[in-house]
């Protein structure tokens, strides 16, 4: 998505830019001075590595929309999760999405099975077991390997504005508790997060049952926290989330302490209805229209699990 830009604009960035290129200059220096301890330089050195070739694997696709796909790595052909992967894999593709995904076996193959090479970023990790990339990923120009996980999770999020989770072990639940702390603590911009199983499964229902059994009934994290992701038995229903999540919602920006919120549609009739609904975001300057794609709420900072509520009222607005 694009947006016409003035020459305050221009000039802005380019000053940005001019001090991150200081800024980077002054890093470089200090990697250099590090040389001494050995396994600091080699970390540093691998870690800009990873990230700049992860850089060069996405920046031909900026433009398309992304969804990243996680799940089991040891889900077999014959599971119906696998042909669930395989079926979303193809339904977003055919809307022209591209699907990233670890690009290993499992719920990842299956993903990049049924969106084709063409339509598929892969992002591996090193491992000395079950972790090769699949066949499915076109390891010339659409995958990347690395050797750290962290490393890893920012490529697999950075540039996605939806993500999708299949049951899956270890790796999977981290992924899961990684993408939703930034998208709680605003670190990552809103985005739906689906969680998806089989109409008999259990394993995400389980899931759902900790979270408000143990860390909302602890007040370890609000009640609200549960609008960050929605559960789901089916891949038409997946797909509905993400299209829902979508359908007048464009971005957010936060500046100091306001947000503005871009819309396909602002309607003003219903903003005050609105403001009655979420007073926490109509304080101090109030909710208003800037424009006819431009809500501008008061914001704390803080409370990204109300605004997914927000946005997914917005949303409402488009039909």
């Amino acid at each position: 998505m694009t947006h016409a830009t003035g020459t305050g604009d221009q000039a802005r960035r380019g000053r940005e830019h001019d001090q991150q290129i200081s800024q980077l200059r002054a890093y470089v220096d200090r990697v250099v001075a590090s040389a001494s301890d050995p396994e600091q330089l080699g970390l540093t050195i691998t870690t800009l590595r990873e990230l700049l070739d992860a850089g060069d694997v996405f920046s031909p696709w900026r433009d398309r929309p992304k969804v990243t796909i996680f799940g089991s790595a040891r889900v077999g052909e014959d599971d119906p999760l696998y042909a669930m992967a395989r079926e979303l894999g193809a339904a977003m593709a055919s809307r022209q999405w591209i699907i990233v995904s670890g690009a290993g076996p499992g719920i990842m193959e299956a993903a990049a099975r049924g969106a084709g090479a063409a339509n598929t970023l892969g992002v591996n990790i090193r491992l000395p077991y079950e972790q090769s990339a699949n066949p499915f990923v076109d390891a010339e120009s659409r995958l990347v390997e690395m050797k750290y996980f962290f490393t890893r999770k920012v490529a697999l999020t950075k540039e996605s504005l939806a993500f999708v989770f299949f049951p899956g072990g270890l790796g999977t639940m981290d992924e899961a508790f990684e993408i939703l702390t930034l998208l709680h603590t605003g670190k990552s911009r809103p985005a739906p997060v689906i969680l998806v199983d089989t109409p008999e499964g259990h394993y995400w229902r389980q899931w759902r049952a900790f979270l408000d059994g143990a860390l909302v009934a602890g007040k370890y994290v609000e009640a609200e926290a549960s609008n960050l992701v929605d559960l789901v038995s089916s891949v038409p229903d997946a797909i509905a989330v993400i299209e829902r999540f979508y359908a007048n919602f464009r971005s957010v920006v936060v500046h100091g302490s306001r947000a503005e919120i871009t819309l396909r549609v602002v309607d003003d009739e219903r903003v005050a209805s609105l403001a009655s609904d979420f007073p926490m975001f109509a304080r101090d300057g109030g909710m208003r229209v800037r424009d006819a794609t431009t809500l501008s709420i008061s914001f704390d900072g803080r409370d990204y699990a109300t605004l997914r509520r927000l946005i997914d009222e917005l949303n409402r607005w488009s039909g």
